[in-house]
């Protein structure tokens, strides 16, 4: 046993000899920076790293949103290739407030592509796994119904100190009105509508 300090408590935690061997041939898994499961297909992060790729490989992932405006890196393109993965690249520059401007129209095409269930499972990502992920995280929130203080909520837990009222306004003025897909069309929340009974 390993003893490890949280907070001053501490926590005795068993350990074997061959722990890494018992969790499924030694390989570790490691996700990406800010990773978060969005909703049923779609999970978020900042950009992965290599070591991450086997964590990406037992999502079985179909496509990933990447939001940056320079080239994928060739390491991450042969294991998107590699691994069957499309990536639909949707170039958003990093701006800093006060002159942020997030095209509402790349937001739009990007939610196609997320809101495609053939794309899915999907992995949206940009650097860092804050602001640009935060916004389109934000608009299919919208479109799932939820309440601006929750989706508020959700983005400021990812971007933290670095939370921008500039994107906060855009996912809150944001026109959900003329896209075709409802809340459960993807969401999981259709599985347990359908199974209670009243």
């Amino acid at each position: 046993m390993t003893l490890e300090s949280y907070a001053g408590d501490v926590h005795t935690v068993p350990q074997s000899e061959n722990s890494m061997e018992e969790r499924g041939g030694g390989e570790l898994f490691v996700p990406p920076l800010n990773f978060a499961m969005v909703d049923n297909g779609i999970f978020r992060s900042g950009f992965p790293e290599p070591v991450s790729f086997s964590f990406l490989q037992s999502l079985r992932l179909k496509s990933i949103i990447y939001l940056c405006p320079e080239a994928y890196p060739e390491v991450n393109r042969e294991f998107a290739k590699s691994n069957g993965i499309q990536v639909f690249q949707f170039g958003i520059e990093r701006c800093k407030e006060p002159f942020v401007n997030i095209p509402d129209e790349v937001i739009r095409e990007a939610l196609q592509v997320l809101l495609d269930t053939e794309n899915h499972p999907v992995l949206i990502h940009c650097k860092s796994g804050k602001h640009r992920t935060g916004c389109l995280v934000g608009c299919v929130r919208k479109i799932q119904r939820w309440c601006l203080s929750s989706i508020f909520d959700e983005y400021q837990r990812f971007a933290a100190a670095k939370a921008r009222i500039s994107d906060q306004r855009f996912m809150e003025l944001f026109d959900i009105s003329n896209l075709k897909h409802s809340p459960l069309n993807f969401s999981c929340s259709k599985r347990y509508t359908n199974t209670i009974d009243y």
